[in-house]
């Protein structure tokens, strides 16, 4: 989070995390499609060799001010190969809400299993901890004939009971409702604490 003083704004970073290709740049491509280009900057497209990174900001209107300013958020999707481990502890950085993108299939269990390891291997590195940011979980491509049932993936991935979403971000199912819930969840957190209000005030 940063304000940007000249525009009267208040930014935040959200970043989806999740393993490859399990959905995040679609989810990102949706919401960018979706919302009024007059409210958004460029999307920026960073080609890795099997997934792109993507990333582009927008100003939220509707939401009204927080703590006396406009809510612009970033919005960054991660790569979720093994190597790349680096780019996301960098992306990572400073993050304001996660969503943690699922991929559905029960062929992809220890996928996401790694990837939600990792995540909270580089969260701890910041001296922070999945209970403390505001994270959302999307149980992508459950459309698919391998999708496991929502409980299955609930009792292996979602331990802390996170809010989580069934979507299928090709068709644009479940992309802006999570979009939406982590929205709030990061404004909430930012009005209820302390100590963040403080840096903004």
């Amino acid at each position: 989070m940063f304000i940007n003083w000249a525009a009267k704004e208040i930014v935040f970073k959200i970043v989806y995390y999740g393993p490859a290709l399990s959905g995040k740049t679609t989810n990102l491509k949706y919401i960018y499609n979706r919302l009024d280009p007059g409210l958004r900057g460029s999307l920026v497209t960073l080609q890795t060799q099997e997934e792109r990174t993507l990333f582009f900001d927008f100003l939220q209107l509707h939401l009204g001010e927080v703590l006396g300013r406009k809510p612009r958020f970033n919005l960054y999707t991660v790569p979720g190969q093994s190597y790349y481990a680096y780019s996301r502890k960098i992306i990572l950085n400073g993050a304001d809400g996660v969503v943690f993108v699922a991929d559905s299939q029960r062929s992809r269990i220890e996928d996401n299993l790694e990837s939600l390891l990792d995540l909270e291997e580089r969260l701890i590195e910041q001296g922070r901890t999945l209970q403390r940011i505001p994270f959302v979980i999307q149980y992508n491509k459950r459309d698919l004939p391998d999708a496991a049932p929502v409980e299955w993936l609930q009792q292996k991935l979602n331990y802390y009971n996170f809010p989580q979403f069934e979507a299928v971000a090709t068709e644009g199912r479940g992309v802006m409702e999570t979009l939406r819930r982590v929205l709030h969840a990061v404004i909430e957190n930012v009005q209820t604490r302390p100590t963040l209000r403080e840096r903004v005030v």
